[in-house]
């Protein structure tokens, strides 16, 4: 709570007026919806490695979200605890600390591999399911775009499946991935104007350009569902801990500034995870739950203050 307090005392006008766009967002198009504090954070368990979920999901509410992000194995094994838990001790593991499962994150499972996973979806609340592409790489031009195309004819029985169970199927632009350019991801959503698919936009996989990213998200409006907020930096091999951190917005080079104003002024409604992978996958980025948590709320800090960069 300290940390909302101070920042509504150096709210500007121009931040007040952000929050009045957002309340009247009906009134005209172009207008700030909301400021940075006000994003709706979610918090990817495998930030944590594979600490339990007893431990995790208290942390959720300490780096000011309401929704939990669960991940399976490598990266983290929250799901295979789902499942040994079973899922109503695990629905109430949520309700007593007042939390909502968000998304559930599967690369293991592809975009075909999904539907079952809907079913628990709908079952326990969550909204987004994330994973990446699939077709050929290395393609470009005309190519790139006809293969964006056939994937997107591949994913339609997927996305009526996710429409019938209220959920929407968000793609990452993934490195070594079909969707994994602008102009891939662009096309995606031409392709599929359903509301049911969407796009999680990792800016470590782009540019570190903050035009460039910012401009995407312009392009995506609402069809974009999450944004990880997460940079390359060195990236995420083995690496000295002051190294890989870098991948954390506020440490690495690349300013946030631009993409938090395209998020404020398309009045973004996904989530937002500040993000970053360790080495080796499934362990936490930092030894303790806490300092876990401490170093999110940092680069939440920053986030929050970055709009004039």
């Amino acid at each position: 709570m300290d940390v909302f307090l101070t920042r509504a005392a150096r709210t500007s006008r121009r931040r007040f007026a952000g929050g009045l766009a957002g309340a009247f967002a009906g009134l005209g198009a172009g207008l700030r919806a909301m400021p940075p504090d006000a994003f709706r954070y979610v918090l990817s368990s495998c930030m944590y490695g594979t600490m339990d979920l007893a431990e995790i999901v208290p942390e959720v509410h300490k780096i000011g979200a309401a929704h939990i992000d669960i991940w399976p194995r490598v990266h983290g094994n929250q799901r295979e605890q789902m499942e040994a838990m079973g899922h109503d001790a695990f629905a109430n593991l949520l309700d007593r600390h007042n939390v909502k499962l968000g998304v559930l994150t599967h690369y293991d499972l592809g975009p075909f591999g999904l539907q079952e996973e809907m079913l628990v979806a709908r079952k326990l609340g969550a909204e987004v399911l994330i994973c990446g592409g699939k077709g050929p790489l290395g393609l470009t031009g005309a190519d790139l775009k006809a293969a964006v195309k056939t994937f997107a004819e591949q994913m339609r029985p997927h996305i009526d499946a996710a429409e019938n169970a209220g959920v929407t199927i968000g793609i990452e632009n993934h490195g070594k991935n079909l969707i994994d350019s602008p102009d891939a991801v662009k096309w995606l959503v031409e392709f599929v104007p359903s509301k049911h698919l969407g796009i999680a936009l990792a800016p470590y996989h782009l540019e570190q350009d903050p035009g460039l990213i910012a401009g995407l998200i312009r392009d995506l409006g609402e069809r974009m569902v999450m944004f990880y907020a997460w940079q390359h930096g060195k990236g995420s091999g083995k690496l000295a801990k002051e190294d890989e951190l870098l991948q954390m917005p506020g440490r690495g080079a690349l300013g946030f500034g631009p993409a938090v104003r395209a998020l404020e002024e398309t009045g973004y409604k996904g989530f937002v995870s500040i993000f970053m992978h360790p080495y080796p996958r499934g362990v936490p980025i930092l030894p303790t739950a806490g300092e876990v948590t401490a170093e999110i709320n940092r680069a939440r800090r920053y986030l929050e203050s970055s709009e004039g960069e």
